[in-house]
């Protein structure tokens, strides 16, 4: 009685230290590796390392061979944290296996054995060796004695077996070494070595053994048992030979007892008591190497506990729903549950079960479920209580879900989804389109969320082909989860046909050939073909026999081509929603040649010099030259003959054509044919044109040319026109040359007018310039003599300097203002007077006002603000302008507190003025 009594009290405190993990795993974090020391350094010293994590921290000890190093007697072994050192270590007394011990509270563990060797090389023999003598410059070889031997033999391997060698294998180059890297089991076997000279050959056979190391396949983990429970942990691991197991505990061999069972890799302890807790370690060991796996056992005993795990405050759930209440207290051993509502014990009915693991489950709740309900833990060591709230909410139902519908590409859709639920629960409405989530938070296109709090209506803006598919609107809450689903079907134009093919072609139609494309929900009802060429400007209709191409027609005659054009194809198609996008181009195709048929137009000409008969036309494009070898027939004779000239062209891109001969009368007609041709033959002429032949130049010059300046900038040529006849030459008009004296070309402007017109206004000049002008008369020979040269200067450049100090005054709709003279340079215009321009600032519309004075008034309806700007008035013309001056209206000025004053005072001096401006502008500012 009194030990059991101990073990109540001494219980508590390691379940609670374990629950409060004041005690963690013990494990190596470093163990020690086999080390090979070589005996040159036998005066430093060697570590072997060792540490563990653990809480408590861990202390260590060695054990060398299996017996223990006490480190009190021996100043040659000493710990480094965990670490040994051997100082000054010596072959016969160092030399062994080393295992490392890591100890705490919870037990000890055992690192993987160390193996401790030394590496030595023997002297070589002592027995002298005979001199060698050599003459001073000549080359020396000393041999390495080796022994006698007769011939440098052949050397060849071969497995024993029968199989080839493994292609990965090595040589030295001698093949005295054979070297087969990643050794697996599969290599494995007899080896023979061949050697063999002139003499005879011998031979040596070997065994290659695979062999393993053990490793770990399965693993013991921490485990944390209720006193009374039963242990089973099993370790496996692989190795050649196969491995055997070993049990320990805290560092113990554990040897089978009535409550333990041990075969090979399985532990089994029965009935726990606290007494089994530990760290315990799987070895695994065969031939080659032992390995450790370690995991803690922690046996538990205590009172029912609620504190790490209460049941839930608040447990809601819906009307007709169910519900699971847990109850998991800490319990060791595991504690008998049962439940009361309020003060009432509950017990199973139909509807209200107690699970195995203590829970309290509740079918089609109810309202009058609600309240507390008490979960009741106990076991040997004590009692415990807990208490929780359910709550019952109403159920949320869609009430208006989304349906099916039929809807064409372009048009914008809204998806309803409207519930009702609990006014106490958040509701929360997630789209999905053919089983993906819609993001609308990122702004997805063409989507749109709209509705409130119990609306999830889904917009769909110019809905797409891409959009057909099912919708689901599903309606979270934190207690349910609901949806329901609608087709969407989106109806468009086809796709593009595929597979557009030239069957044939000919000068003027191809056979095509197509497929098909998607219907887009709406059968074809019809296809068009269309046509492209390098002189096309997109693509063209073109005419097709049959001439309608119904949805079911597949292949169709092209006509109305032209010969010898590039052709490609498409084809598109059609249904009641439109016309859809249209096939990928043909190949490019030629069509076969034909005599030209179109004939050129625009039959013109005249001109040129005397004895010429000039004719132009509007040259054939190339899509209507129908072949290779095209060009021009010309046909001409002078009015009244009977008897056709014929020439030919062969330029493609000629439309002049120029006959001389000295018998042809100037300006005299000639009816005039032009036609083409190409290798194919002739084809036709164009109607009939009357064509003058050339004519002299004008022999007259133009008589009493007088010039006049205007302004800075601008000049007059004017002249008399030349009364001509067929002796004197035609005059279609005049040139007028101008120039300076400074210039370093003989003309630096030349102007042309047609007709009679005696003439020109020239602008663009320089300001108090001097310049030259001439005229002469032209025709289409070219340009006759010109008239003697008049000069005249221009006038000095208008005033640089704007209109400056302007003040203004304004007076109901009266407007007066003042400005200073202004003062021109040497090489400017005298001021001759001053130009007032103003606009109403919402019209475009500029009046302008002049004056020969520095003042002036205004009389306008002020219902608008105004812009005025003033400029100078010269003889080289208008003068640089003033800054916009804006003129608020008068209601502006009242809203202000602006007192106008009248009258108008121009005989006021102007600073006087300017300073009364400034201050109404200040004031309106």
């Amino acid at each position: 009685m009194r030990l059991l009594w101990k073990l109540v009290i001494l219980l508590p405190l390691i379940n609670s230290c374990a629950g409060d993990g004041l005690f963690n795993r013990l494990f190596f974090t470093q163990e020690p590796r086999d080390v090979v020391f070589p005996l040159d350094l036998s005066k430093s010293e060697i570590i072997l390392n060792c540490a563990a994590n653990g809480y408590p921290s861990p202390h260590y000890r060695w054990k060398q061979n299996d017996t223990d190093i006490d480190f009190t007697m021996s100043y040659h072994y000493r710990l480094d944290g965990g670490s040994l050192a051997i100082s000054s270590p010596h072959t016969d007394q160092d030399i062994g296996t080393y295992q490392c011990l890591a100890t705490n509270l919870l037990g000890t563990i055992l690192s993987r054995k160390a193996k401790l060797q030394f590496a030595y090389i023997e002297d070589f023999e002592t027995k002298t060796r005979s001199t060698v003598s050599v003459r001073e410059g000549q080359g020396v070889v000393l041999l390495c004695g080796p022994p006698p031997h007769f011939g440098v033999p052949e050397i060849s391997w071969r497995r024993l077996d029968g199989n080839p060698l493994p292609g990965k294998v090595k040589y030295s180059k001698s093949q005295a070494i054979l070297e087969i890297p990643n050794f697996q089991q599969e290599d494995e076997g007899f080896y023979e070595c061949i050697a063999s000279n002139l003499r005879g050959r011998n031979l040596a056979k070997g065994q290659l053994i695979f062999y393993a190391p053990p490793e770990w396949e399965q693993k013991i983990q921490n485990t944390y048992l209720s006193i009374y429970d039963s242990l089973f942990w099993e370790c496996k691991a692989s190795g050649k030979p196969n491995p055997w197991y070993t049990w320990l505990k805290n560092g113990e061999r554990l040897n089978p007892e009535e409550r333990i069972q041990i075969e090979n890799g399985t532990l089994i302890i029965t009935m726990l008591n606290v007494s089994d807790s530990g760290v315990y370690q799987c070895t695994a060991e065969n031939k080659y190497q032992i390995i450790y796996a370690n995991a803690e056992l922690r046996v538990l005993a205590s009172a029912p506990d609620f504190s790490k795990n209460p049941i839930k405050k608040n447990s809601i759930v819906q009307v007709g729903g169910d519900i699971a209440i847990e109850c998991k207290p800490s319990a060791f051993p595991r504690a008998a549950i049962s439940w009361k509502r309020g003060t009432e014990t509950l017990r199973q009915s139909k509807r209200v079960f107690l699970l195995e693991d203590g829970s309290l489950k509740i079918y089609n709740v109810t309202r009058s479920d609600a309240g507390s309900y008490t979960c009741i833990a106990s076991n040997q060591f004590g009692i415990a209580k807990n208490t929780g709230n359910l709550i019952v909410k109403e159920r949320t139902v869609i009430t208006i879900p989304p349906s099916k519908m039929d809807v064409t590409v372009g048009e914008s859709i809204v998806l309803p989804c409207q519930v009702s639920h609990d006014p106490s629960i958040e509701v929360v409405f997630v789209w999905s389109f053919n089983g993906d989530a819609i993001d609308l938070k990122k702004g997805v296109a063409h989507f749109e969320r709209i509705g409130g709090e119990s609306v999830g209506d889904l917009m769909i803006r110019n809905i797409q082909l891409n959009h057909s598919g099912k919708y689901q609107c599903t309606v979270q809450t934190t207690l349910e989860s609901l949806s329901a689903i609608a087709d969407i079907i989106v109806r468009g134009p086809p796709g593009p046909p595929e597979d557009v093919k030239v069957d044939h072609i000919s000068s003027t139609t191809s056979q095509l050939s197509w497929k098909p494309g998607p219907d887009n929900n709406s059968p074809i009802q019809i296809f068009a073909i269309q046509t492209r060429t390098p002189f096309s400007v997109g693509w063209q209709a073109v005419a097709t026999v049959p001439e309608i191409l119904n949805g079911k027609t597949y292949n169709a005659t092209v006509v109305g081509l032209s010969p010898w054009v590039e052709y490609e194809f498409r084809v598109v198609a059609g249904n009641s929603i439109g016309i859809g996008e249209p096939s990928k181009p043909s190949e490019l195709l030629r069509t076969k040649a034909s005599v030209p048929v179109v004939a050129p137009v625009n039959i013109n000409g005249g001109g040129g010099s005397r004895s010429e008969l000039v004719i132009t036309w509007e040259s054939i494009p190339e899509e209507l030259q129908n072949g290779e070898g095209f060009g021009y027939i010309i046909m001409f004779r002078p009015v009244g003959s009977t008897t056709w000239t014929k020439e030919k062209v062969a330029s493609v891109e000629s439309s002049r054509f120029v006959y001389r001969n000295e018998s042809i009368i100037p300006l005299s007609p000639f009816e005039v044919k032009v036609g083409v041709y190409n290798n194919e033959g002739e084809g036709s002429l164009s109607t009939v044109s009357i064509v003058y032949s050339g004519e002299d130049e004008p022999q007259l010059a133009p008589r009493r040319v007088f010039v006049q300046s205007f302004s800075a900038s601008e000049m007059e040529v004017s002249w008399n026109a030349i009364a001509w006849n067929r002796n004197t030459g035609r005059v279609l008009g005049y040139e007028v040359l101008y120039w300076t004296d400074d210039s370093k070309e003989s003309v630096i402007g030349k102007i042309r007018v047609s007709g009679n017109v005696t003439a020109k206004n020239i602008t663009g000049l320089r300001a108090n310039t001097i310049y030259f002008a001439s005229v002469r008369a032209y025709n289409t020979a070219g340009t006759g003599p010109s008239s003697p040269p008049v000069n005249v200067t221009t006038k000095k450049s208008p005033p640089s300097q704007p209109p400056a100090n302007i003040a203004w005054k304004l007076t109901n709709s009266k407007l007066c203002l003042n400005w200073e003279h202004v003062k021109t340079m040497e090489n400017e215009s005298e001021v001759l007077g001053y130009k007032i321009l103003y606009r109403q600032n919402r019209q475009s519309k500029t009046h302008i006002l002049e004056t020969n004075n520095t003042s002036a008034e205004l009389l306008v309806p002020f219902e608008e603000d105004y812009l005025i700007e003033i400029r100078t008035v010269s003889d080289g013309g208008d003068g640089s302008s003033s800054e916009e001056i804006r003129i608020p209206k008068m209601s502006s000025l009242s809203s202000r507190g602006i007192q106008v004053l009248e009258p108008c005072i121009h005989f006021l001096p102007i600073v006087i003025v300017f300073f009364y401006c400034f201050a109404i502008q200040s004031l309106i500012r």
